[in-house]
């Protein structure tokens, strides 16, 4: 069953990876058609889309953490959230794309809703 998930969430990034690359290039998708048809369709997009990567990074990651100062991390939150940054500070760079701070604060939004999340699965299935 675990290879199973950890195949599911390769195939969600590689999705994602996809996406990233259809935009960076400037090329269309029934994707951001359909984004462009829905009320807040693209910070809905950030948040459900790297929302979804970190519950199933960390459910990969068996719900495996590290302590922060105070805070214990997922691994598979801190994965994220380092490919977020990295991913949305390279639309600085590229002239098809544009630095969005909303686009950053939905991703971030996201990452600490499946987060929470991903501490209450963690909770139920250890007891």
């Amino acid at each position: 069953m675990h290879k199973l998930l950890v195949a599911i969430t390769a195939s969600f990034f590689l999705f994602i990876i996809w996406i990233i690359y259809l935009a960076n290039t400037g090329q269309s998708s029934v994707f951001f058609d359909l984004v462009r048809q829905i009320p807040y369709g693209d910070k809905l997009g950030h948040f459900s889309l790297f929302g979804l990567l970190t519950l199933s990074f960390n459910v990969a990651c068996k719900f495996k953490t590290f302590v922060l100062g105070e805070l214990k991390v997922f691994w598979g939150s801190a994965v994220v959230l380092v490919f977020v940054s990295a991913e949305e500070l390279s639309q600085h760079f590229m002239p098809s794309r544009t630095l969005d701070i909303y686009d950053y604060a939905a991703n971030v939004t996201g990452i600490i809703v499946f987060s929470w999340l991903s501490s209450v699965m963690a909770r139920r299935t250890s007891t």
